[in-house]
């Protein structure tokens, strides 16, 4: 079986289990680290998210050279059909010089996409759902704010992509070209105290020279409701290209649907080193509506509702008649009164 074969497979299989989401009332964002989100931005919500960035990377001693650009992140995701399902483009843009150091100084002028993935992902088993229906314990406070073993249980989700990379391109290694899957699993935990702790699996360019693996762990704190704070390890492992990245920084929520962020990335060794700092927005459009309850109870049909209008017209002018009827009666009570007087 190709790998595409494979892969389709596979999310059919994860599609089919129950699952649940968690649609928020504010924006949420992937930004500012590089990591994805176990759940999805929610039905009829469309989001953009960019962020500039600077880049500087040196390698020495061997084969020395000095790289210095700038580049753009992107993603748009949107929710479609499903509360569970999102789907994504993502991508990242770098212009940037090379300077190699030898007897003479040569500068090599490189710009295209780092890499631009179209794809889908969908939530599996989410345990804030069952979380949201438990009852509070009235009369402890400890019971509702102690650690429970059961947290440690993550919301889940599942990712497919295609990666398209066009021939001669610089950040990639030499014979890959065209498309190419990419899988992930994403994994979250949202724990008391404004803690959010994320891990994603990644298989990306699966089949290519540049098949590589990618763990990325992201640890998230609120530090109030317009301010987070966070850290990132992401390593990568293939052929072409071996690192260890890390970033610091944090985001500020101006509105519900708009976010603003900054980070810095960096490495521990020198083949390359790599420094970066970013600075990125998200915005959303939110149109997303909660589903009703259905009851079963309940006839909702066109004909049911003409027929309660009906009832409702005749009641009203029963009342009318019987308002009307009460007067005469207590006037003749009354005239019998007076009669007998």
């Amino acid at each position: 079986m190709s790998p595409f074969k494979s892969i389709l497979f596979f999310l059919l299989c994860i599609i089919s289990f129950k699952s649940y989401s968690q649609y928020t009332d504010v924006i949420n964002s992937n930004r500012p680290g590089v990591s994805r989100s176990a759940f999805s931005v929610g039905t009829n919500v469309a989001q953009l998210e960019v962020g500039p960035y600077i880049v500087k990377e040196e390698r020495t001693p061997a084969a020395a050279y000095k790289v210095s650009g700038f580049g753009i992140d992107f993603a748009a995701r949107y929710g479609l059909l499903f509360e569970e399902l999102e789907l994504n483009i993502e991508g990242s843009y770098q212009n940037d010089t090379k300077t190699f150091a030898s007897d003479f100084t040569v500068d090599e002028k490189r710009s295209n996409f780092k890499f631009i993935t179209l794809g889908g992902k969908y939530l599996i088993y989410d345990p804030y759902k069952k979380a949201d229906e438990e009852k509070p314990d009235l009369y402890s406070w400890k019971a509702n704010h102690s650690f429970k073993w059961k947290h440690l249980i993550p919301a889940v989700s599942a990712y497919l992509g295609v990666n398209f990379d066009s021939k001669t391109n610089p950040y990639t290694a030499p014979t890959v070209k065209g498309i190419s899957p990419k899988i992930m699993i994403a994994t979250q935990n949202n724990f008391s105290g404004g803690w959010v702790f994320v891990i994603n699996l990644i298989k990306d360019r699966i089949g290519s020279d540049q098949s590589d693996f990618q763990y990325i762990l992201t640890l998230t704190h609120s530090l109030n409701p317009n301010w987070v704070i966070f850290g990132e390890a992401q390593g990568i492992k293939s052929d072409f290209y071996a690192d260890n990245l890390f970033r610091f920084g944090g985001a500020y929520l101006w509105n519900k649907n708009f976010q603003l962020d900054t980070a810095l990335t960096f490495n521990t060794k020198d083949t390359p080193s790599v420094f970066s700092v970013n600075f990125g927005a998200s915005y959303r459009l939110d149109f997303h509506k909660d589903k009703k309850p259905k009851n079963k109870d309940i006839d909702n049909s066109d004909d049911a509702k003409e027929e309660g209008k009906k009832r409702s017209r005749r009641k009203g002018k029963k009342d009318k008649n019987e308002d009307d009827t009460d007067e005469p009666i207590k006037k003749r009570k009354k005239d019998d009164i007076d009669f007998d007087e």
